[in-house]
């Protein structure tokens, strides 16, 4: 597989997702570079706004498995991995696989489920396996965790702690459609259901070959600098409680390789990281005092610190 490859998986996934999510190409094409880079995507806004429909249209547009959980206050963690069951006839214990084991697993309101539920996919997650007493077993590849959840319900809702939020390599929001996009929305969900008409478009072993294929996009030295001093520049915010991880730093790299790639090219430039930097960095932020509830503050402390930190002009 060459590069020419890798953006033409990606204009297929993306084209397939775009007929039935209409008016959210930022978060179309958000959630296809997240596929390719190996990450996982945390969708976030009110309800009604096509998050669940999202993920279904990208399952819908790779040939692979789909699974989805409802995430309830009553979920536990083996409800998700998987457990070990005795069988009667022959006297040993079986493993009932969960739902984990997919390429594409789709937390439905994530944070309703409780902090040792939402904890039970930290190890899936992060080291595409999981453990379930004593045995470890791998995921299938590709794998991808597309988890959802709605910002303005207060009860009955578990936030999600740090180390969860630092599993997302991109964090994007779905908002409200133009009114010429949501009557786009009615005329083609007037008669049948939008999913109906995606068929797979890609194979998943056409997926995981790109994903190997990512790493290899060339990153200057100098640009690794820069991704660098962007997550120092967010430890030194003064509005800012906590910065961004190492893990962070690696995350935007590898998702300004896979932006490279789906645009056809074999290196990374500087506008891949500013365009990869909010949806990567911005929902790791723990911020200060009034900053924590006001609407977009970390898409503008990000927003900031990218206008104030030096671009490198010339990679040789």
């Amino acid at each position: 597989m060459i590069i020419s490859d890798v953006q033409n998986i990606f204009n297929k996934i993306t084209s397939s997702i775009s007929s039935v999510v209409i008016g959210k190409e930022q978060s179309v094409f958000f959630t296809v570079i997240a596929l390719l880079a190996e990450g996982h995507i945390l969708v976030e806004d009110v309800p009604g706004t096509g998050k669940t429909l999202l993920a279904k249209a990208l399952a819908a547009s790779v040939g692979g498995q789909f699974n989805r959980i409802q995430f309830t206050p009553d979920l536990l963690p083996s409800d998700i991995t998987g457990i070990n069951v005795f069988n009667m006839k022959t006297s040993e214990f079986e493993f009932m696989p969960g739902p984990v084991f997919a390429n594409i697993l789709l937390a439905d309101e994530i944070n309703r489920a409780t902090p040792k539920t939402q904890a039970g996919l930290l190890e899936c997650m992060e080291e595409r396996q999981t453990t379930v007493d004593g045995e470890t077993r791998k995921l299938t590849r590709p794998f991808m965790v597309i988890a959802t959840q709605n910002p303005v319900e207060s009860q009955g809702v578990f936030s999600l702690p740090e180390a969860q939020l630092d599993r997302f390599a991109i964090k994007i929001p779905m908002s409200y459609t133009t009114r010429e996009a949501t009557i786009e929305i009615m005329i083609r969900h007037k008669k049948s259901g939008a999913l109906t008409t995606i068929s797979p478009v890609v194979s998943t072993e056409e997926i995981a070959a790109a994903q190997l294929l990512i790493p290899e996009i060339e990153v200057h030295t100098d640009l690794m600098d820069y991704i660098v001093r962007l997550a120092e520049a967010t430890r030194e915010h003064e509005s800012v409680t906590l910065g961004v991880s190492p893990r962070a730093a690696l995350s935007l790299m590898r998702v300004s390789q896979a932006i490279a790639a789906a645009q056809g090219r074999e290196h990374v430039l500087p506008d891949d990281i500013k365009l990869a930097a909010c949806p990567v960095f911005a929902h790791r932020l723990i911020l200060k005092g009034a900053e924590r509830v006001k609407k977009g503050a970390a898409e503008e402390i990000i927003t900031q610190i990218i206008e104030e930190t030096e671009v490198p002009t010339e990679l040789l």
